[in-house]
């Protein structure tokens, strides 16, 4: 059966992805400096390696063959989702992919160093160099999906979702964000003048800080005889569902930083772990785009580790690990922080949208071609005033600098982090519909059930469904940019 031809093949593909994230998070977080050029000449043949037994000629033939065979449903549905993996990689030539793949690293590389040195000019030309094969990229995508370029770029991250649909709900984002953020601060200021915020002492060792992380990760449901917690320039999740790599990076002045980045990660991490098993080697047995990825992120960081239920569970397992003594009234000012910042990945609730926002747009000009790499500082400077009233003119560490997506090639995933928001505050929504005491469990240290409703709606689903099909089934509507608002302005007005 050509059932069990592409099975066979899946199973070898599934060999070189895990290969490669490997490798991948090893670049990222011990390999040394000097390994850079020959990790990349390894990782490109890798991905080239890839393409070719993905787009081989007689593959386009098993998929047709397999599609009129007597399958199952879920059999159905993974060749469906095969088709549109192959389609995505069919389009582009294995020559290109290998080229791509390198430059991507490449720029990548030079990312971390040039970032530190705020380095512009030196960058630049690199990540010009990763635009133009972005472009490529996009307009061979559009023709083989026929979508815009920008969308068929986001195809990848988010299928079936398509920047029409978003950029309305984005402007209107927008609009509430840029007149909310002064009433939070002005409720925040009015909060600290009826209670001065108490100062954190300031000194956290990290393995201290890293003993607490691994503490939380095991409580929330993250599986450590499956998974591991290490450092990394930029935190991320990586690797393979049974070897789910997170990493974070440490301040010994506060800890909130690192332990929400690691919270946010092992969301991700609870993903990969409760995807099923019987098809992890199938399209269909991966997570289902960034959108439900950074949901599933951001509902452990801020819909359980920002609330205050969680943190009367949670304060005195801190206090152990960090050896301070404090109230909840203490902490709580500095969870729910509201400031007008330049860092995306520092940013609160509140104002982080409108990060996302300003890049969703800027990289819409990029791929359109009518903003180009030469014109990123001061684009990126009109809208971070514009939106937070900060500038980063002569700060461009602090701007178009600071993530490693656009070096990475990565465009078009930035949408994935407010739509994930908004999944997430919609997902509890439904979740306190459904258990209404989930509050009072969690503050208990209980998180089986929320782990629970997320694993039967949206972990073990994968890739079964597009994404707003996934969103609408899990939580009975399509989705509402009302939950997140509701939410912010419950938390923070």
């Amino acid at each position: 059966m050509s059932f069990e031809k592409l099975d066979a093949l899946c199973r070898r593909l599934n060999a070189l992805e895990h290969a490669t994230a490997i490798l991948g998070v090893d670049e990222a977080t011990v390999m040394p400096v000097g390994g850079g050029d020959a990790r990349a000449d390894s990782m490109s043949v890798l991905a080239g390696m890839y393409h070719r037994q993905v787009t081989a000629p007689e593959v386009g033939d098993w998929i047709a063959a397999a599609e009129a065979e007597d399958l199952s449903a879920d059999q159905h549905k993974a060749v469906a989702e095969f088709r549109r993996m192959w389609t995505g990689m069919t389009c582009l030539p294995p020559e290109f992919v290998e080229r791509q793949t390198k430059t991507r690293m490449r720029c990548e590389q030079l990312w971390r160093d040039l970032r530190a040195k705020n380095d512009w000019a030196g960058f630049a030309p690199a990540l010009e160099s990763v635009l133009e094969l972005t472009r490529e990229e996009a307009a061979m995508r559009a023709e083989a999906f026929g979508l815009d370029p920008y969308d068929a770029l986001m195809e990848q991250y988010d299928p079936g979702n398509r920047s029409a649909d978003i950029a309305p709900v984005f402007a209107e984002l927008k609009t509430f964000l840029v007149d909310f953020v002064p009433k939070a601060l002005a409720v925040q200021e009015e909060r600290l003048a009826r209670r001065p915020k108490r100062p954190l002492s300031g000194s956290y060792p990290i393995e201290r800080q890293r003993e607490l992380g691994l503490a939380m990760m095991a409580a929330v449901g993250f599986d450590l005889t499956h998974g591991s917690l290490s450092v990394s320039h930029h935190p991320f999740c990586g690797g393979v569902p049974t070897d789910v790599r997170i990493t974070t990076r440490y301040r010994t002045s506060e800890f909130l930083s690192s332990l929400m980045g690691t919270l946010h990660e092992t969301g991700h991490a609870l993903y990969e772990q409760g995807l099923p098993r019987d098809w992890a080697h199938w399209p269909l047995g991966k997570a289902r785009g960034m959108s439900m990825h950074e949901s599933q992120s951001l509902f452990v960081e801020k819909q359980i580790g920002r609330n205050p239920a969680f943190w009367r569970w949670a304060l005195p397992v801190v206090e152990r690990h960090l050896e301070e003594d404090w109230s909840i009234e203490d902490i709580l000012p500095h969870v729910h922080h509201v400031e007008r910042g330049l860092i995306r990945v520092d940013a609160d609730e509140v104002t982080y949208p409108l990060h996302i926002i300003l890049r969703f747009e800027l990289e819409q000009d990029l791929i359109a071609g009518k903003l180009e790499v030469s014109d990123l500082p001061e684009a990126w400077d009109a809208k971070m005033t514009e939106y937070l009233g900060l500038s980063t003119i002569d700060d461009p560490a602090n701007g178009p600098m600071q993530d490693v997506h656009w070096p990475s090639g990565a465009i078009g995933y930035f949408p994935s982090y407010t739509l994930g928001a908004m999944i997430a505050a919609q997902q509890w929504a439904a979740i306190i519909r459904k258990i209404p005491d989930a509050e009072a469990q969690m503050e208990k240290g209980h998180f089986d059930a929320l782990n629970d409703w997320r694993r039967e709606h949206v972990w073990t689903q994968a890739s079964r469904f597009s994404t707003p099909e996934l969103i609408e089934r899990a939580t009975g509507e399509p989705l509402n940019a009302e939950h997140f608002r509701k939410h912010l302005e419950e938390r923070y007005g």
